[in-house]
């Protein structure tokens, strides 16, 4: 979290602890008032009761009387300490409410911080790199080998800004209930293959090994698909060493179908694997990480998964790296 949230975050903890320390000692000091003035009517109302003793014919009389003004002092006592619970337990429910909802709401903040850094980083660099290629074709009469070069540059980094807006685009589509999803009959296994060739042309100094399941129908939606499979190889590459392999395999079972992503990067942390399918989330600190991303991959995975009656996990790979597979039911 940057320093300034920090000082924000912190100087909200102090304010907040220091209401709810002011309202439990008014709670309590309005306890020890409401007592005192039980004890007064007591003692003023015995002193009363002694006064008028002569009036009394009957000595049993006298002590019923006693024995009710005793009656109503421990009646107001327990009054009192109940509705005193009462109120001690609805201020630290809605202390409890507020101090969660102010922390989230600091952790969100700090999340689309990240974000913006993030989408601001992966629009620059891009553009960037096409910018330049485009200049020195303008500039310089390259051999046709070298324009090839460039030229085939340029459309990987044109394909990544689409690779990018289209994520930004239906994530927030989806989130929003505005996209219009079309369920068509598709061949999983064909479009998983279509992936994977796609991918080794955009990165050649990959290895890719796949081992897919022939004439696996599924009815989805074609584009969500393709974008879940692109995406869960985008965080392969990014997460694992140039010389490792990137393994993707499709079975069918019983009544569902099991894509998976294989890596052999440095994997997952136990308690993180369930936080990286959250919006924005991405582990490690924004200013220090050196893997491009926004934060949006994972999370559309699993969006998409849950809008396909899917199920998305991460568990280890043998001997390291990380192994996402989805589970379409059928």
């Amino acid at each position: 979290m940057a320093d300034g949230n920090k000082r924000k975050l912190r100087r909200a903890t102090w304010i907040y602890w220091l209401l709810l320390t002011y309202i439990v000692v008014a709670l309590v000091w309005w306890f020890i008032s409401l007592e005192r003035q039980n004890d007064s009517m007591r003692d003023f109302k015995e002193i009363q009761l002694q006064s008028s003793i002569n009036s009394y014919t009957q000595p049993t009389a006298y002590d019923e009387a006693e024995i009710r003004i005793r009656k109503d002092h421990q009646r107001n006592r327990l009054k009192y300490a109940g509705e005193g619970s009462v109120f001690l337990l609805l201020i630290l429910i809605g202390a409890t409410f507020v101090y969660r909802s102010v922390r989230r709401q600091f952790r969100v903040q700090q999340q689309q911080q990240n974000f913006m850094m993030a989408v601001t980083h992966e629009l620059k660099t891009p553009i960037a790199v096409a910018r330049l290629n485009l200049e020195t074709l303008q500039k310089h009469a390259l051999d046709p080998e070298k324009q090839k070069k460039l030229i085939r540059a340029t459309l990987e980094e044109t394909a990544r800004l689409t690779f990018l807006t289209n994520n930004i685009l239906v994530a927030s589509q989806l989130e929003g209930g505005g996209y219009s999803f079309s369920r068509e009959e598709i061949d999983l296994s064909d479009l998983l293959r279509d992936r994977i060739i796609d991918f080794r042309k955009r990165f050649p100094d990959r290895q890719f090994t796949d081992e897919i399941e022939s004439d696996a129908d599924l009815k989805a939606d074609p584009l969500l698909i393709q974008m879940l499979i692109n995406n869960l190889l985008e965080n392969a590459i990014k997460y694992s060493p140039k010389e490792t392999v990137i393994a993707a395999s499709l079975t069918r079972g019983n009544s569902q179908l099991r894509l998976e992503i294989r890596d052999n990067g440095a994997g997952i942390p136990e308690d993180e694997k369930e936080k990286i399918f959250g919006k924005f989330y991405r582990v490690g600190n924004e200013s220090t990480r050196k893997t491009q991303g926004t934060g949006l991959g994972l999370y559309l995975c699993r969006k998409i998964a849950d809008d396909h009656n899917a199920d998305i996990l991460v568990t280890n790979n043998t001997p390291s790296g990380s192994n996402f597979a989805v589970i379409f039911y059928l």
